[in-house]
Formats: C-alpha cells, sequence, structure tokens
C-alpha cells in the first residue's frame, strides 16, 4: 500500500511538473532570432494568445529538426515561422497541414492574393500562411547627401554614382564611409544573391561565372575601396551608422531599425543601386505553418489567427520592423524611423528598373553551402585579390555540384530550369 502511494504520489508529481510543457504550444521559429527580437516576440507580439514556447533556430539547424521529426513520426512543434525557401523543401516532402479556410479568410480581410498565392508553394493547397515581409536597403547619414554625385537622385543611385559618392565621402572625411554587414553573423550573402548578382548578370545560379559577373566583380573591388575595412566585424549596420564608423550602409530593414529610430531626422533610407541589368532587391517574406502530426493543432490555428490581425501586424513593423502582409495602411503616428523604412521598401519596388531575386529555393539543410559559395568568392576575388576568372571557374564547380546534389531547379530571377538549375 505504501508502495502505491509513492507511486501515486511520484505519479502526481511528474503530471504536476509536466502539465505545464504539455499544455504550451510549441513555435519554432528561424525569424526575429536576436535576443532583443525575440523577447519582443515572447512579451509583446505573443501576449493574450495563451502558453506559447517561442523557440528560435538558425536556418540549417531547422530544416535538420524538421526532417527529423517527420521521419521519427514524433511531433514536438505546433507552429512554426520560416522564410519561403525554407519552407518549401518541408512542403515538397508534404509536411503541411492545409491551410485554405485560413488563407480564404484573410484574402477577405485584405491580404492580397498574389502573396497568398506564394503561400501555396506550387501546390493547389496553402502551405503556408504570410506572416511578415521584409527587404534590404540603404541608408545614410544626410550630411552624407552634400558629398552627392552631381545630378545623381539618391533613390535612384546606379553603382558608378555609389563608387563615385564614396570617393568623395572618403575625401571630405579622410576614411571610408560606406559599411556593408559582411561580418560572421551579417547578412552579406543575401546581398550577393539578391542584389549583386541580379544587377550585374540579370541571374543569381545560371550566370554565377559568365562575362558579365566578372565585370561585375571588378567593379564591386572598385566600391570595396570605399568601403570602411571593418566591414568584415560588422553584423548588424545600425551600430556602426548610429556610431557615426560610416555615414552610408545597406542592410535587412531590422537590422537599421534602431539606429534609424532613435534619430529619424538625422538619417535618408533609399533603395540599393542598379547594374547593368537592373536594380536587383529580394523581397523577404516569412511564412506561418503548421506541420502534420502537430500536438496542437487548434493553439497553433489561434497563433496565425492573432498574428495575422491588424493591431497585431502594425505592432510587429513598429516593433521589429517587418511589415504587414495584410494590406493595411500605416498609421500616422509610426516610429518616424519605420515610417523612413517603409517608404524605402515601397520605392524599392516601385522602381522601373526593379529586378526580383527570390531567396533559394529547394536546397533543404543546404543553403549554408549555398552562401558560403558567394561568401568564399568575395573574400577571394575582393578581399585576397585572387584573379576573378580563377576563383569564379572553381566555385562555380563547387556552386555546380551543390545544385546537381540538391536537385535544386531555378528561381527568379534566373530562367526555369527542368532539372538542377545549370551554372552556365
Amino acid at each position: 500500500m505504501k508502495r502505491l502511494l509513492s507511486l501515486g504520489i511520484l505519479a502526481s508529481t511528474v503530471l504536476a511538473f509536466a502539465s505545464p510543457t504539455l499544455a504550451q504550444t510549441v513555435f519554432l521559429s528561424t525569424q526575429l532570432r536576436p535576443i532583443e527580437e525575440a523577447t519582443t516576440v515572447r512579451e509583446e507580439l505573443l501576449q493574450g494568445v495563451g502558453d506559447v514556447d517561442y523557440v528560435v533556430e538558425e536556418p540549417p539547424q531547422f530544416a535538420v529538426r524538421m526532417e527529423a521529426e517527420r521521419q521519427a513520426g514524433k511531433h514536438t512543434i505546433s507552429l512554426v515561422g520560416a522564410l519561403h525557401g525554407e519552407l518549401s523543401p518541408i512542403a515538397d516532402k508534404d509536411g503541411f497541414e492545409p491551410l485554405d479556410e485560413l488563407a480564404k479568410k484573410l484574402a477577405e480581410g485584405g491580404m492580397p492574393q498574389s502573396l497568398l498565392d506564394l503561400g501555396k508553394l506550387g501546390k493547389t493547397t496553402q502551405q503556408y500562411i504570410p506572416w511578415m515581409q521584409a527587404t534590404y536597403v540603404m541608408a545614410a547619414h544626410k550630411e552624407a547627401l552634400q558629398h552627392l554625385p552631381e545630378g545623381a537622385d539618391v533613390n535612384k543611385l546606379t553603382y558608378d554614382q555609389l563608387i563615385e559618392w564614396g570617393k568623395k565621402l572618403q575625401e571630405a572625411t579622410g576614411q571610408p564611409q560606406i559599411g556593408f554587414p559582411a561580418g560572421p553573423k551579417g547578412l552579406m550573402a543575401r546581398y550577393f544573391e539578391g542584389y549583386f548578382y541580379p544587377s550585374f548578370t540579370g541571374g543569381v545560379v545560371r550566370t554565377f561565372q559568365n562575362a558579365d559577373a566578372a565585370t561585375g566583380w571588378e567593379k564591386f573591388k572598385e566600391l570595396w575601396a570605399q568601403v570602411n575595412p571593418n566591414s568584415t566585424n560588422y553584423d548588424f549596420m545600425q551600430e556602426p551608422l548610429a556610431a557615426g564608423e560610416v555615414m552610408v550602409a545597406w542592410d535587412h530593414v531590422a537590422r537599421l531599425r534602431n539606429a534609424i529610430s532613435a534619430s529619424p531626422d538625422d538619417y535618408v533610407v533609399f533603395p540599393a543601386p542598379a547594374g547593368p541589368k537592373g536594380r536587383g532587391y529580394m523581397p523577404v517574406v516569412a511564412g506561418l505553418a503548421i506541420p502534420k502530426g502537430a500536438p496542437d493543432v487548434a493553439g497553433a490555428t489561434k497563433l496565425i489567427e492573432h498574428l495575422t490581425t491588424q493591431e497585431t501586424q502594425l505592432l510587429t513593423a513598429q516593433r521589429v520592423g517587418f511589415f504587414p502582409t495584410l494590406n493595411v495602411q500605416l498609421p500616422r503616428d509610426l516610429d518616424p524611423g519605420v515610417a523612413l523604412l517603409a517608404g524605402a521598401v515601397t520605392a524599392t519596388q516601385a522602381a522601373d528598373d526593379a529586378l526580383i531575386s527570390l531567396l533559394p529555393v529547394g536546397l533543404g539543410d543546404k543553403g549554408g553551402e549555398f552562401n558560403k559559395v558567394y561568401m568564399d568568392s568575395f573574400q577571394r576575388i575582393v578581399l585576397q585579390n585572387e584573379p576573378v576568372a580563377d576563383v569564379l571557374k572553381a566555385q562555380g564547380a563547387t556552386l555546380s555540384k551543390l545544385m546537381t546534389d540538391t536537385k535544386a531547379a531555378c528561381w527568379a530571377p534566373d530562367a526555369k530550369s527542368d532539372g538542377p538549375c545549370p551554372v552556365e
């Protein structure tokens, strides 16, 4: 009897400790990972929706974890938040619950059908609900504008004008004044994939080693001569901008927001420069999806509904600098810094020479290896001054093998491919 009583006490103790965990809805996200952003999600964006465990994961580990749970058939995650390209390989393995009813409600509530169609990932049913969107822009201290080349429009800059601007700034101040997030946790790879390569070659993979790419790299070497060498240590450009280490910078809107919101009257925000093929830019769409076998589908559905309300979407824009997927008017009392960023996003999307470059799709857990091809090329060509043709040939072979191994088809702006995207 005593033994049974002891077991009963033990069992009730275990249940007492386990029940809060079981009651939690686990929300795994590759987005809003930095401590400050994750804290905002937990303390503000997820208020009032029950007991949610918001867990962040780097994209490569996210892919591994999701595949491990799928293969094991043991699911702990009820909701995932990730980029379009990170969700695509899971959808290809029939890994998500269809969300058509939610999509229908959101379309009626003002979410653009074009965005919802992206969330189908080429399938007949809704795979994810667009959660938030962003892109990358440039920002500059207003005092830098006096050194713009004659006739240059900051909203329609070319690479030649940016280089000339950098030269004038360096002459005036005695040091390079342009900055890029080329540090260990910076997003420099996205610059090459979404901005530099499309602008100079019209593609990303097919055109990796062609003559236009070689010309582009020579031009980028000219630009780098005007770039603060500390850029190889910068992860977020808001910090060196605010500290006055650089006067002009390129980065993700969420990684510029703090500096610009702190002193909105001191900055201008504008699209990245255009090259011979257009003004490349990368729209970043993050989505919310429910894995098949999720332990709390109802809780996950409630979370999606909450995160896509007008109130939460506007709060997301205000607090973390990602913009609504709902077609909502930004309020007049919106943080002036966020309003500046929103204006630059609109100017980028509306540019006559805008050239969309989608995030990589179909690479699975090899996204890091894809990024490494572009970063290794940058380090060898620009930082180590190796011959452009030799580096592109070697890195092109690495890229070609990666595309063949993953069987990833081409994505925009590259022309579609029947099989793996070729390096031509």
